[in-house]
């Protein structure tokens, strides 16, 4: 319980003292968002007069249906639609018949094919004949044509007044076919008449004609109110509303402000009077919805000791740096050009991938994306380049997942021939979805922007790298592994000057790198600090017993204060060194901290067996205690490798008894309050250092001597 608590108090100390650092990050990131998206969402208004010219080119901010607009053309169909008329066949057949039935009456009376009661009929007069006809015909149309039309009717030769009659009915059904309205009759009767008036008939049979043809043609179209609104109904159907789409320009550059433009400068909210705020409201939950999930991310990776205020400055640093990227390209990308796809996004990606972890990469990247797709919406507020933020989405993730392992910086070169074709991949594939007909120059110069894309990301991380490593003191991969090289001069100093603290030293970067992998903390920096941590060694390597090599002790003839003086020395000392040669405060820490504040044990017993009064804190050593994970981990695998080493014929057994007896020993010390380690996390240390002392010191068979050999064959 005494450890819980001082981890505790430890974990919040050490958030305290960052949190300035975190809340001035995140506030500094919001400042940069709100800055760089503005004019992506900021509505520009306009000071236009109605029949005043338009100073510059005029954009829709909005897509909106401009109602008026298609009111005005849904009433222009309904007035194009003719009216509909119903075609009575009926009235035609009826007119016509009646006009048949004259012919053969005139044509029995004629041929004296009549069947009368009275027998003794005869009608030789034409008055006869007519009086006669009158009770044969229709009424109205023997009213209709006068007694000489009739004599000439009678007159006439039977084959003249055939043709005239074929001609006649003929005339009839042409004009009856296509319907004949009641303002059109007169119309049609003049039709009728003129082309008995160019037949071959006599005149005056034709003049005879022409009551006939009067009588003949009467309306057979009525108005069909039915058809009529159907048809407006089709035609309203037909009339597409008149939407004004965002970007779509409303006023060119020196264009006449005509009434129907200010309309629709008005309708799309670009007017003075017109200026709206929700926008910028809008912009400011976005950012601020961002500062919180950022708050969440780095107070956990800060209490976790996974991020530092100079990672966090270099995140700001990155962002920053993005935002004006993608600005400036953003003022040179159209619809017809998206530059957008040379934006070489993916070497902030493997930036903080590298500077900082691969969640908070893999995080930014998300928040970059949407961000990309606001900057690249052609300054249309409320619009969103989904192709944008989708390619630097997909160009952002194959920078993450392609950079594993980073032996050199070549595993970035690497990566670009992923990014690349990746990028590549994505926009052929918005090419080949969209609807537009792009020709072989089109996709060689789209591809080639995702290639100079992956190219221009590639040299960008590796000419930024060192200065990030160099001006804010990071400490990488690539730098941790330059520091690892046998050749560095350190380390050859090391080799050279206390071979046994060398070896000692690669034992516990074993032990350490297994640990730290185990509880997830940083393996690498764990093995390369553990080559350092003992370099304090080197200037007094004999006063070590691993650097000794069978030699006398010289402790043997020092006073117990004496020799842990130089003892407790070395921490500073191997400190001092690595300062001095400019090695990164990481490593430098674990140098100070590896011992902790622990007893010299060794030499306090020495010296009380000498003087009861001894102060313990005499033989202490300064510290301070282990601070980060991989500090801790490396004080632990430090004192357990030792331990096991002087062991005689060390087991399985003895050997998980040391470890346990030094974990426990740690504990009961307060050695680890400060450095976050939890229970799970040590029990975890333990199993891991169990397992791999076992395997380095494992039973191995007794080879016979010489002398054995020899007696074996006597």
């Amino acid at each position: 319980m005494r450890f819980f608590h001082a981890l505790k108090r430890g974990s919040k100390s050490l958030f305290r003292q960052q949190s300035w650092q975190i809340y001035s990050c995140i506030l500094l990131i919001m400042t940069v968002l709100f800055v760089a998206l503005y004019n992506n969402v900021h509505l520009q208004t306009y000071a236009i007069e109605k029949f005043s010219s338009a100073q510059e080119t005029i954009r829709s901010p909005i897509t909106i249906e401009n109602t008026k607009e298609t009111e005005r053309r849904l009433r222009e169909a309904i007035q194009s639609v003719e009216d509909h008329y119903e075609v009575s066949q009926e009235v035609a057949e009826e007119q016509i018949t009646y006009i048949n039935e004259l012919f053969e009456a005139i044509h029995k009376i004629e041929s004296g094919d009549i069947e009368t009661e009275d027998e003794e009929l005869e009608l030789d007069d034409i008055s006869d004949k007519i009086n006669y006809l009158e009770a044969l015909v229709n009424a109205d149309l023997f009213q209709q044509i006068g007694r000489e039309d009739l004599v000439t009717l009678f007159e006439a030769p039977e084959n003249s007044r055939m043709l005239a009659k074929e001609l006649l009915t003929t005339a009839l059904y042409d004009v009856y076919y296509d319907g004949v309205k009641r303002d059109d009759v007169e119309q049609a009767m003049e039709t009728v008449q003129q082309k008995l008036n160019y037949s071959t008939l006599p005149d005056d049979l034709v003049a005879a004609l022409q009551p006939l043809s009067a009588f003949g043609v009467q309306p057979n179209s009525f108005f069909s109110l039915d058809e009529t609104n159907q048809a407006q109904q089709q035609a309203r159907s037909a009339v597409e509303p008149v939407v004004i789409r965002a970007g779509e320009v409303i006023a060119e550059e020196g264009q006449l402000i005509t009434n129907e433009i200010y309309e629709e400068l008005e309708l799309t909210g670009l007017l003075n009077e017109q200026k709206s705020f929700y926008p910028i409201i809008g912009l400011l939950l976005f950012v601020i919805l961002n500062g919180i999930f950022l708050l969440l991310l780095i107070r956990n990776s800060v209490h976790q000791q996974q991020v530092t205020g100079r990672q966090l400055a270099a995140l700001l640093v990155l962002t920053t740096f993005l935002m004006i990227m993608m600005k400036v390209i953003s003022f040179y990308a159209t619809t017809v050009n998206p530059l957008y796809w040379l934006t070489p996004i993916a070497s902030v990606s493997m930036l903080i991938k590298i500077l900082i972890n691969e969640k908070y990469a893999l995080t930014m990247a998300m928040l970059y994306s949407v961000i990309g797709s606001i900057i690249f919406n052609g300054n249309i507020p409320g619009n969103l380049n989904i192709e944008a933020g989708t390619y630097l989405l997909f160009s952002q993730l194959a920078s993450i997942y392609c950079l594993k392992l980073m032996k050199d910086r070549t595993a970035i070169i690497r990566s670009g021939f992923a990014i690349a074709l990746i990028n590549v991949m994505v926009i052929c594939f918005f090419i080949f979805l969209s609807f537009e007909k792009y020709n072989w120059m089109d996709y060689l110069l789209f591809g080639g922007y995702g290639i100079c894309s992956a190219i221009i990301a590639t040299v960008l991380t590796i000419g930024m790298l060192p200065f990030f490593e160099t001006g804010l003191g990071l400490l990488s991969d690539t730098k941790l592994l330059s520091l690892s090289s046998p050749n560095h001069p350190l380390l050859r100093k090391l080799l050279m000057e206390a071979p046994g603290t060398y070896h000692h030293s690669i034992m516990v970067a074993n032990l350490s790198e297994a640990s730290c992998e185990a509880i997830g903390a940083n393996g690498l920096l764990a093995r390369v600090a553990s080559y350092y941590h003992d370099l304090g060694k080197t200037l007094r390597p004999h006063y070590f017993i691993e650097n000794q090599m069978g030699a006398k002790n010289p402790h043997d003839y020092l006073d117990p204060y004496q020799s842990a003086e130089i003892i407790l020395a070395h921490p500073k000392d191997g400190a001092d060194l690595l300062k001095e040669e400019k090695i990164p405060k990481e490593i430098i820490d674990v140098a100070y901290q590896h011992h902790g504040t622990t007893l010299l044990k060794y030499f306090y017993y020495k010296a009380k067996e000498q003087n009861d009064q001894v102060e313990e804190a005499d033989f202490r050593y300064d510290g301070p205690r282990p601070q980060s994970k991989e500090a801790a981990v490396i004080s632990i695998c430090d004192s357990v490798e030792a331990a096991v080493r002087s062991l005689d014929h060390p087991d399985q057994e003895s050997i998980e008894k040391i470890v346990s007896s030094i974990f426990k020993d740690r504990l009961l010390d307060d050695q680890l309050s400060e450095s976050t380690l939890t229970f799970k996390d040590l029990e975890k240390i333990r199993l891991v250092i169990d397992e791999t002392l076992k395997g380095m010191y494992h039973s191995r068979i007794q080879y016979p001597t010489d002398k054995e050999d020899t007696e074996d064959g006597d």
